[in-house]
């Protein structure tokens, strides 16, 4: 039988309560292909679950079957296509094709567990919560159906079922909930054209489970938002917002009381009869919420990432029915149009240029709260300041980590499936989008580090949904900026949105950031963009390719590009060829992608900071990957870290110096809010023979967040006949210590672009540069040695170099491996991909991860110095 259950669709639980049991392990899953039984057999005690596959939950249909090892490995060589269900073309976007009807995953999925609900007071309540199901559901405790896929459906819809009816206190309890995939018409989980889809389209049980106990009136969602009394930010009023439902069939009267920040506030609240109700409290109401003296939340490159408690709880006659405890910022994100018509963000009233990286969850939805640490230690590393989500909503641990640790997030819808194609939506998609919505915000809108939600990406939601969507960010009192879509969009809602969409996604040289006026270039507020390809080293390759040195490189290499457009890497390839020269093997290859890597990365975010802030934002595309990947990541899907995570961390380093393609400036870009005095810069130019050409330095002061030109080369450095230009750069404070060292290898004449020949994934050369000089760098001789030591942060290797020939050693880089050769990573370095001149000393710092083992090893490269291996603790000699 189908019992009556309150269904409070979207209301998160942010941390879980003592009275919240987590349904994590104990299992098991099965296809329904598989099974002659029905739901209510097997959601009984005396169903026998013979051969169904072991599992925990949060989990993938398919990635249970990887864990298990039914299936190999799927993101090792071309193993996905091999999977059963794999069928849909190589390339393409399988969230916009139907599942065969043969596929193992076009049946529905159970899973089933037994769990043990402790006995409750005899007008306590027992809910299920539902983090993520993709994409529908029949669920059943007992041999009852709870709830059907009519009303369960939606991934980012998010579900508390009161089954006290069903429950047992004080006993065993059968929980079976089936799964279905969502299909071709549905608003799933897509992957666009970032990696492939799993040929289960993610289907399953994909967020938290957990057994709530509560009291006869539920409190959800707890939420504090600020508005500072002045600029000073020394005082703020809060208001206070919070969820309750009645879960009875008669009217009850409680008392709402909590405490923020120090502060009590309290208010009787009657309650009809299975009403949910919003509750706040405001500063004008309830005094106690103006505060004095506040500590403001900020982004960890403005300041220290404060949160306060907020604890808010309803009681009946003195008995307590249910509590929610949740941190929070005393922050205030805003977002106004420039001038020039850019998107401009503040927080806490102080402009803020937005560097950051797109952000994606395992292909297979796994999470893993170690990885996830490691990183956010990346991400602060880089000295990036925001990630954007387009889709893949991340977990709970993931939106505390960001609040913690002072780092922006940007989210919104997907792109490129159903999420966008609103000319097919029936009623019911317009119904499952706006609960997912309600879902979203009602889970994460107490986060401190949220800057801003996007209703669209690609593009800007039609009139009627984006109102729907509007009513709803209001309803849910959401208190950060909206906007309409991550591209250019005007909507009627939402005005002008103030940002681009423009590309590139696919290699251009280090230039085009800064010449390019009418596409991605360093102008307004780019939402993704990036310069393509990002080849893993062989230590991370032959983690996913059996033939990880071939050359030329294998079908199979290719399976792990991009889909679409950015299935080939022949744009990158071309532009390699043309501007250095042919590579003649895969670690030829390697070398050469890395340095491009590295120069266009850094002009990248370079030529926004110059800018700032007439560009106001900046997002690479992407941050990580899915699965292994050869494209778009900034660290890759072992978490090594290649030249363009060390181009972008130099580039976003807090007091920089740097040099512009555009009109030859020196300039320095200081993004911290503290003006700095008595700085020293020095310039030198070389050519390939490390002749001096050029030099000159200044003192300067550096304005908070502030940027300025302190010197602009000759024009006669690029017409005397040099073809490449080595310009050494140095930033030092007054007590003569190195605040930034950037080095560049420029050629006298720059890409020129073909204009007209711009599409979206990238604007083509007309004319390539000219950088083949570097091949032919006389030899270096670096001497190397090395030294392990423990410190508070852990172990650290120290690799001192020593440039003892007349040669500048160019793109030296140190790596962490096994003794075999093996990956270690994530491994955070100082520094990496150096050029080291004459005479010149320097030292890199690697923090070891604690899979590095007790004897790994360092490897030496350049290209032109030899390459050596170099066992910790020991001394060779000078190669």
């Amino acid at each position: 039988m189908l019992v009556c259950v309150a269904a409070t669709i979207a209301h998160a639980r942010p941390l879980a309560q003592p009275t919240s049991q987590s349904i994590e392990a104990g299992w098991q899953l099965q296809s329904a292909c598989s099974l002659q039984a029905d739901g209510a057999a097997i959601s009984r005690s005396d169903f026998v679950a013979n051969n169904w596959i072991p599992t925990t939950v949060p989990s993938t249909v398919l990635a249970a079957q990887a864990a298990a090892k039914l299936v190999p490995d799927p993101f090792y060589g071309d193993n996905l296509r091999h999977l059963a269900g794999t069928d849909y073309p190589a390339g393409k976007n399988f969230s916009n094709l139907p599942m065969a009807g043969t596929s193992p995953y076009a049946c529905g999925w159970w899973y089933r567990t037994t769990l043990n609900a402790p006995a409750t007071a005899p007008d306590g309540h027992t809910w299920l919560h539902f983090g993520g199901i993709n994409y529908r559901a029949d669920i059943w405790l007992n041999g009852t159906k709870i709830a059907g896929r009519d009303n369960i459906a939606g991934a980012y819809r998010t579900y508390d079922l009161d089954v006290t009816a069903a429950i047992k206190p004080g006993g065993n309890n059968v929980l079976a909930v089936e799964t279905f995939a969502p299909t071709e018409k549905d608003l799933g989980i897509n992957w666009v054209d970032w990696n492939p889809s799993p040929p289960d389209k993610d289907m399953g049980l994909w967020g938290a489970v957990d057994l709530v106990h509560t009291g006869p009136v539920t409190v959800r969602s707890p939420l504090a938002v600020t508005h500072f009394s002045d600029a000073s930010l020394h005082a703020a009023d809060l208001a206070i917002y919070v969820e309750l439902q009645n879960a009875t069939d008669h009217a009850v009267t409680g008392t709402a009381q909590g405490t923020a920040a120090g502060a009590n506030f309290q208010q009787r609240v009657e309650l009809a009869p299975h009403e949910h109700k919003t509750v706040e409290f405001d500063a004008a109401h309830f005094p106690a919420l103006h505060l004095a003296n506040v500590k403001p939340w900020w982004p960890a490159q403005m300041g220290e990432p404060h949160l306060e408690p907020l604890s808010i709880g309803f009681s009946i006659a003195g008995v307590e029915s249910d509590r929610q405890f949740v941190r929070f910022g005393i922050r205030e994100m805003t977002s106004e149009l420039t001038a020039g018509g850019a998107r401009l963000f503040r927080v806490n009233g102080k402009p803020i240029l937005i560097r950051g990286g797109g952000w994606s969850q395992d292909m297979l939805l796994r999470t893993d709260a170690k990885r996830l640490d490691d990183q956010f230690k990346l991400v602060r590393d880089l000295n990036l300041n925001t990630i954007r989500l387009e889709g893949k909503l991340e977990t709970d641990l993931f939106f505390q980590k960001a609040d913690e640790q002072g780092l922006l997030v940007m989210l919104g819808w997907c792109c490129c499936d159903h999420w966008e194609d609103w000319k097919t939506w029936t009623p019911a998609d317009l119904g499952i989008a706006t609960d997912s919505l309600r879902a979203q915000m009602l889970r994460l809108r107490h986060h401190a580090s949220l800057l801003v939600w996007l209703n669209g990406s690609d593009n800007a939601p039609p009139a009627d949904v984006e109102k729907a969507y509007l009513q709803v960010e209001t309803a849910t009192h959401w208190p950060n900026p909206v906007l309409a879509a991550a591209s250019a969009a005007e909507t009627p809602g939402g005005g002008e949105d103030g940002v681009k969409m423009t590309g590139p996604y696919d290699y251009v040289a280090p230039s085009y950031w800064y010449v390019d006026q009418h596409n991605g270039g360093a102008f307004g507020f780019n939402t993704e963009t990036s310069p393509g390809p990002a080849i893993p080293s062989l230590g991370s390759r032959e983690k996913f390719l059996p033939d990880a040195a071939a050359w030329p490189p294998s079908a199979t290499w290719s399976l792990h590009n991009g889909g679409g457009e950015f299935a080939n890497l022949t744009v990158f390839n071309q532009s390699m060829e043309a501007v250095y020269a042919k590579p003649s093997s895969a670690a030829d290859y390697e070398r050469m992608a890395q340095t491009m890597e590295y120069d266009s990365e850094r002009a990248m975010f370079e030529s926004y900071g110059k800018n700032k802030y007439t560009s106001t934002g900046v997002v690479q595309w992407m941050l990580n990957n899915a699965w292994p990947s050869m494209i778009w990541h900034l660290y890759d899907y072992y978490l090594d870290a290649g030249a363009g995570y060390f181009a972008a961390k130099k580039a976003c380093e807090p007091v920089h110096i740097q040099y512009s393609y555009d009109d030859r400036s020196i300039v320095v870009v200081n993004s911290t809010y503290q003006p700095l005095d008595a700085l020293h810069a020095t310039v030198h130019v070389h050519n390939a023979a490390w002749q001096e050409l050029y030099s000159t330095e200044a003192d300067l002061g550096a304005g908070s967040d502030s940027t300025q030109r302190i010197a602009t080369l000759p024009e006669r450095l690029y017409s005397g006949g040099e073809r490449l230009l080595f310009i050494d750069l140095s930033l030092k404070d007054r007590a003569g210590h190195e605040v930034s060292r950037n080095f560049y290898w420029v050629p006298t004449t720059l890409t020129s672009f073909d204009w007209h020949g711009t599409d979206f994934t990238h604007t083509p050369a007309a004319r390539h540069e000219d950088l083949t000089a570097l091949n032919t760098l006389p030899r270096a001789e670096i001497a190397t040695d090395v030294e392990l030591r423990n410190t508070p942060r852990g172990r650290e290797v120290l690799v001192h170099f020593h440039n003892t020939s007349a040669h500048l050693g160019f793109q030296v880089h140190a790596a962490i491996r096994t003794p075999t050769g093996g990956l270690v990573a994530p491994v955070l370095w100082s520094d990496n991909w150096i050029e080291i001149p004459p005479g010149e000393s320097t030292t890199l710092t690697a923090l070891l991860p604690d899979n590095a083992g007790d004897t790994p090893v360092v490897q030496v490269q350049g290209w032109n110095v030899a390459a050596t291996t170099l066992a910790l603790n020991k001394t060779p000699a000078i190669p």
